[in-house]
């Protein structure tokens, strides 16, 4: 999630662990153990693309280093906490809950993380949340913010009952996603088993900035179709399908490549690839898309959110990371919320794949 909401959440975690003894000191430093693992991206400045799809929510985001940093700084916390009488073990006990839950915050966002590194490369993601969204974090910041101006012990317990309604809404608006993730999911299967699909997996996560809007990815060996759908409709409204070819006869001459192979790993096999005069450019699936309506053409151009470029023989860095353009974001959420309200016109047309390196806008198959 982005930094503002994992802050949020870091100093609600310290206003509860600790506002009582430390008062407004707690909420810093919640603010500062809860925002901690990200710093991880001070390193990626020394790091090579390839490197910092490893390193970025990897080993500063696992539960052997919560651990081991809990053990390594409760005694320091506790001698700077003395006066207040708070021991080695409530000190360890906050630092890993601080951290725990920036990282289960992280896991339900499609990026995920690396929790049981060095033991195992597999990123845990439950995709039920949007990296930036709003309605989880406006709570915790609201009710902050005005906590923090309770400062004498007569209000302490107003202050903590602010604190516990703001941890209280986010995590049922979390619970929420959850819930929506599911009815909308049953959709995306009862669709696919109507057409009488084959597919070898499957992945739902929310559009940006809500839990009311759905997109599913189907895996289907040599091809990933791309479905949107609402909460709102019934489990019989038919999806329409957008299909992106894999690409594998692109990506393979080069599968052995490192580059390449972390950028497969990265995605977790939601990838797409094509060829360029210098060797292939790479898409993630998983991120969504930012999408371009010509009304002429009566299309839209999808640009895919997470896209890299490999050049082999290049000198240097072999692997580039490529920002999609954003075009009239206002006019994306105006068609996402008329699509969420049933204007299913509003958000579809005939799909155009551009924004890949080298390439001319190629037009994509659709399965109505």
């Amino acid at each position: 999630m982005d930094s503002i909401t994992q802050a949020a959440l870091g100093a609600a975690v310290g206003e509860a662990m600790l506002g009582k003894k430390l008062g407004n000191r707690a909420l810093l430093w919640g603010l500062l153990f809860g925002t901690l693992p990200d710093l991880d991206v001070l390193v990626s400045f020394f790091l090579d693309t390839t490197n910092n799809l490893i390193w970025h929510c990897g080993p500063s985001h696992s539960l052997l280093v919560m651990v081991i940093c809990s053990f390594a700084l409760a005694p320091w916390l506790a001698k700077l906490w003395k006066k207040q009488k708070i021991s080695r073990g409530h000190a360890g006990l906050f630092v890993f809950v601080a951290w725990s839950t920036h990282v289960l915050l992280d896991c339900f966002t499609v990026y995920g993380t690396s929790v049981l590194w060095p033991f195992t490369e597999t990123r845990i993601a439950f995709n039920n949340l949007f990296i930036i969204d709003p309605f989880y974090t406006l709570p915790l910041v609201v009710t902050l913010v005005w906590l923090a101006f309770l400062r004498t012990k007569k209000q302490l317990p107003k202050r903590r009952r602010l604190c516990w309604w703001g941890l209280g809404l986010s995590s049922g608006y979390v619970a929420l996603s959850l819930l929506a993730k599911w009815t909308t999911s049953g959709g995306f299967d009862a669709d696919l088993r109507k057409r009488g699909v084959t597919f070898s997996r499957r992945m739902e996560a929310p559009t940006a900035f809500n839990i009311l809007f759905w997109r599913s990815v189907v895996d289907r060996g040599d091809e990933l179709w791309v479905g949107y759908r609402s909460i709102f409709e019934f489990h019989d409204t038919p999806v329409r399908w957008t299909v992106y070819p894999k690409g594998t006869d692109a990506f393979f001459p080069y599968s052995a490549m490192r580059e390449a192979d972390r950028v497969a790993w990265f995605s977790g096999g939601w990838w797409i690839c094509r060829p360029h005069k210098q060797g292939i450019w790479m898409g993630d699936l998983r991120f969504g898309e930012t999408r371009t309506w010509n009304t002429r053409k009566e299309s839209v151009d999808s640009r895919v959110s997470f896209s890299w470029v490999f050049h082999p023989k290049a000198e240097g860095e072999k692997l580039r990371q490529e920002m999609p353009e954003t075009r009239n974001p206002g006019e994306t959420m105006k068609r996402l919320v008329k699509r969420v309200a049933g204007d299913r016109t509003a958000w579809e047309a005939q799909p155009r794949l551009t924004g890949v390196h080298g390439s001319l806008p190629e037009t994509l198959r659709t399965v109505e």
